[in-house]
């Protein structure tokens, strides 16, 4: 079977044919600058079959048999089935691949949609899959596809890290799978690359849909470049020049922006558990007005672009910035970013700014259920959603296993699981006293969602509280308040054998408020028993 596109030269092995010292001397000169970082690593090579990835790929053959090369990578060719050639395309690449001697492996891509950025994003998510942790992924772009890209993102409006362009080393990660994209082309130019595939000829695929204007990279290619060299015809050189010198740009201005941050987010004791990852990211708003207004820009372009490849529009970080300078004590505004990752919600509350992932937004909306952990002096049983017993540990003995936390779970779902932990040890102590304070023969632990009309009295309070109030004195947010539990402790009277409730904290996610009782003869054991109730957040999964 035979594809048009394909040039009519035969399939031959290239390893001994003339080297381009050029082309040579810049990917031997991009190994020698992240040779650090390539050993040891599994290396692979993105070959669409074009002219491009091809010849990055024959040269790397030819260094390896000149043992300049220490390493040959494997090809991955990733089928779309978007063209009628796409098999006979798949099946020259592999060819080809096997007259060099180079491994190779074709993949299959689903679409979502029909334009080149969704072809290119099924492109990377195959490969990306493909690859194991910490693996190198070798692109053959050069400097008229940086030249293109930065005037893309130039007509986009794009700011300093757009116009530094695509980087010639760049860690890449999505949830805890991390990939290195390796671009050592970036200052060749394609009239060389062309030149050398000539010479050796080399029978690349010339995808007819490259040139074909339907999307702005071509439009600029066909249309724009042209004319820019007529009035300077250094333009692909210069403009890849003022990349770099914008890269240089930028890694200064984001260590400022690092620094500030340092000073900027909720970093306090009591906070920490705030910066959930990229699921909740916040902000002092105190600490951030400190700072001159443009490093306040700066620091919101930072903090808003944490986890996600691609930064903020300019009007977004307009808007937080409008947002963290209100006087009001509105708390509804919401605004909302769909960023490639995730998509975000920022918020306000008080003088703190929120970035709320929508994955742990719609987390916090599980209902939360009523649950007991049953308390007694011969065993302690969690019943962890089952209601079984788990331990079957006597707890008035030694044999507590290595005293690890007994576990109860609040919510739970494929990225977070909240729980409560209690020590059986701490327990056991508590349930065998003998100060007379306190008669825990046997007792149950209840957690149970905050009920609307419910009175509590934390220790910030004068007297008991409910809804509003209860939330402003404790400083709970809008979105947590969904998510709020009461732990109480349910004993039997030592003189009456009659149950009593005595509540003990107030949980949400990230925190917790020990509650008053008018119990004063066991106040002190209650305290002790809050004390020993700690509230867990795990994160399932990096997103």
């Amino acid at each position: 079977m035979n594809s048009s596109a394909i040039l009519p030269y035969p399939i031959e092995p290239i390893a001994e044919l003339p080297i381009d010292d050029h082309l040579a001397a810049a990917l031997l000169s991009s190994m020698a600058e992240y040779g650090e970082q390539l050993h040891g690593r599994r290396l692979w090579l993105a070959c669409s079959g074009g002219r491009d990835s091809l010849a990055l790929a024959a040269l790397c053959v030819q260094l390896h048999q000149q043992g300049k090369l220490p390493f040959l990578p494997q090809l991955l060719h990733v089928n779309h089935g978007l063209q009628t050639d796409s098999g006979i395309w798949a099946t020259h690449v592999a060819n080809w691949a096997d007259a060099q001697k180079i491994p190779c492996t074709v993949l299959h891509a689903q679409v979502n949609g029909h334009d080149e950025q969704a072809a290119r994003q099924a492109r990377y998510d195959v490969m990306r899959a493909q690859l194991n942790q910490d693996d190198v992924l070798l692109l053959a772009h050069h400097a008229d596809d940086q030249a293109e890209t930065v005037l893309m993102r130039l007509i986009q409006g794009a700011g300093v890290n757009g116009l530094s362009g695509m980087q010639p080393w760049r860690v890449q990660t999505q949830g805890a799978h991390r990939i290195i994209l390796w671009r050592p082309w970036l200052t060749i130019q394609r009239t060389s690359i062309s030149a050398y595939a000539k010479r050796l000829k080399i029978p690349y695929i010339d995808d007819p849909t490259n040139d074909g204007g339907d999307n702005v990279r071509s439009g600029l290619r066909r249309d724009i470049m042209p004319v820019l060299a007529k009035y300077n015809p250094n333009v692909i050189d210069n403009i890849a020049r003022s990349a770099q010198l914008l890269s240089d740009a930028q890694l200064t201005v984001s260590a400022q922006a690092a620094r500030d941050m340092q000073q900027t987010a909720i970093t306090s004791l009591k906070n920490t558990s705030l910066q959930l990852s990229s699921a909740q990211r916040v902000l002092n708003i105190d600490e951030l007005q400190k700072l001159p207004l443009y490093r306040q820009r700066q620091l919101l372009h930072y903090w808003l672009g944490q986890d996600e490849p691609l930064p903020p529009a300019k009007q977004l970080v307009d808007d937080v910035l409008s947002l963290s300078k209100r006087h009001d004590h509105d708390h509804q505004t919401a605004l909302f970013w769909q960023g490639r990752k995730q998509s975000y919600t920022i918020r306000r509350y008080r003088q703190q700014l929120y970035r709320l992932s929508n994955d742990w937004l719609t987390w916090l909306k599980i209902p939360l259920i009523e649950q007991t952990q049953t308390l007694s002096n011969t065993a302690l049983f969690d019943t962890n959603l089952t209601g079984t017993n788990l331990t079957g540990t006597d707890i008035t003995g030694t044999n507590l296993p290595d005293n690890k936390p007994v576990s109860i779970m609040v919510r739970s779902s494929k990225d977070f699981t909240w729980q409560l932990q209690m020590m059986p040890s701490a327990l056991a102590q508590l349930l065998n006293n003998d100060k007379g304070e306190i008669a825990l023969d046997t007792g149950l632990i209840k957690i149970s969602p905050l009920g609307r009309k419910q009175r509590l009295q934390t220790a910030l309070a004068s007297r008991p509280q409910f809804g509003k109030k209860l939330y402003q004195t404790s400083g709970i947010s809008l979105w947590l308040r969904e998510s709020l539990v009461v732990v109480t402790l349910i004993s039997i009277s030592a003189e009456n054998g009659l149950p009593i409730e005595l509540p003990l904290l107030l949980l949400s996610p990230f925190d917790s408020w020990l509650l008053s009782a008018d119990h004063s003869s066991i106040h002190s054991d209650t305290e002790q028993l809050a004390k020993m109730i700690k509230s867990k957040l795990i994160f399932n999964q990096t997103l």
